[in-house]
């Protein structure tokens, strides 16, 4: 072999760019499952390539966000509520610029998503990350929820899950009334601005009050839960353009609600309380006093939002229909990647039929990414000017420290 031979044999492969993985996720997404709809794809593959050469990214039509925001619900492997995929409503708000135009659309994505009671699955996408890394955030993971107020003495008023964004808001300026389901306001950062804080109009928070069939006094416990669960910290990306503020919601699975918000010890802990008022013996884990309180705390859950003629579903049968979703996709020659451990209820596992089955957990895209938390470390030394707002109105200006991320662990919430 000659010198230049064995040079050429040894080199170094050219490294891809950024551009480059945008051409091919761009790619494989145009020519995946459903690219029939496009009439032309090897003239729109041209397009890309050019637009991605002269931008380093491209803007997708309307048809591609709505396909690739429907297959990444479907790609997703923590979601058990898959079987409804193809009914996602999708709404594209890339024209929002401003703060309170993103505001606004999440305002009206939680109306139209509420329907009522009727929850409609539905995706808000607004605009894209910028090449530079430029990005929309909302700071809530989810947008509605409830405060959490720590107390010196260690202890904490509403939900602890919450606690760190609390006090972030607090931070900025926000003052909570200091009760245990406090909606959070919303906070909103454009690219290279600073966040701004945005109350949620009262009327546009549904909130079923929880009450039992058959145990009078429960209604007396004062618990409540929001019916819209609106997952906001998640990044979309589909076909090499990542979406970082895209919320999302399906609807309820009663335990995410009865068997994890409410009875976790690090979130609202009722499990004491409730077996308390029912004469449990809790000095003895031979009573099995978790166990009942946690049954008679999901029929409450149940009841409640049946009463509210709010949309919501029971673990036996989102089992049922993640089966009958796998069902599906395996006649149409489609992989279910699935987290094990995501899928099965933590509540009376066993009698499921997911608990009974192996999984393959693969990365598919189009999918949804969690994010690292939006909000400063507190102990960030550099400050900016913030804006709190109340619904188009200027409440005050106060200091809040420069944004670092912060990583965070995964909620305990699926996108059912």
């Amino acid at each position: 072999m000659t010198r230049s031979a064995q040079s050429a044999a040894t080199a170094t492969p050219p490294q891809e760019t950024p551009a480059d993985r945008v051409v091919s996720e761009a790619i494989a997404f145009l020519t995946g499952p459903g690219a029939a709809a496009n009439d032309d794809i090897p003239r729109r593959i041209a397009e890309v390539r050019e637009e991605i050469a002269r931008t380093g990214t491209y803007r997708q039509t309307r048809a591609e966000i709505t396909l690739g925001a429907r297959v990444a619900w479907r790609n997703h492997a923590r979601c058990v509520g898959r079987l409804h995929w193809q009914s996602l409503k999708v709404r594209d708000r890339r024209d929002a610029t401003t703060a309170e135009e993103v505001f606004e659309a999440c305002v009206e994505h939680i109306r139209t998503a509420t329907n009522g009671g009727n929850i409609q699955s539905t995706t808000t996408v607004f605009a894209p990350r910028e090449p530079g890394g430029a990005q929309i955030r909302i700071w809530n993971p989810q947008l509605i929820r409830y405060a959490g107020y720590r107390r010196p003495d260690g202890t904490c008023v509403g939900d602890p899950a919450n606690a760190d964004l609390t006090e972030a808001f607090q931070r900025l300026g926000w003052k909570g009334r200091g009760g245990r389901f406090d909606v959070l306001p919303l906070g909103i950062q454009m690219p290279g601005e600073e966040v701004e804080l945005f109350e949620l109009p009262p009327d546009v928070v549904l909130e079923v009050p929880l009450t039992h069939p058959d145990l009078p006094w429960f209604a007396g416990l004062g618990l409540r839960w929001h019916a819209l669960p609106v997952v906001s910290d998640m990044r979309l990306e589909i076909g090499g353009v990542s979406y970082p503020a895209a919320p999302f919601n399906g609807w309820y699975v009663s335990f995410e609600i009865g068997a994890r918000n409410l009875s976790d010890r690090d979130r609202y802990d009722m499990l004491p309380a409730i077996a308390e008022h029912m004469g449990l013996d809790t000095g003895s884990t031979r009573s099995l006093w978790k166990d009942r309180a946690l049954v008679e705390l999901n029929v409450a859950v149940l009841h409640s939002f049946e009463e509210a003629k709010v949309r919501i579903v029971d673990h036996h049968v989102v089992s049922k229909q993640f089966c009958t979703h796998i069902e599906r996709e395996e006649r149409a020659e489609r992989e279910v990647p699935t987290d094990w451990t995501w899928i099965v209820p933590p509540l009376s596992s066993s009698t499921v039929p997911t608990f009974h089955r192996t999984y393959e957990n693969r990365d598919l895209r189009p999918n949804y990414y969690r994010m690292p938390s939006a909000w400063p470390d507190p102990g960030a030394s550099s400050q900016t000017s913030v804006t709190v707002r109340v619904r188009e109105k200027t409440r005050r200006a106060v200091s809040a420290s420069s944004n670092r991320p912060r990583q965070s662990p995964d909620s305990a919430q699926t996108m059912a």
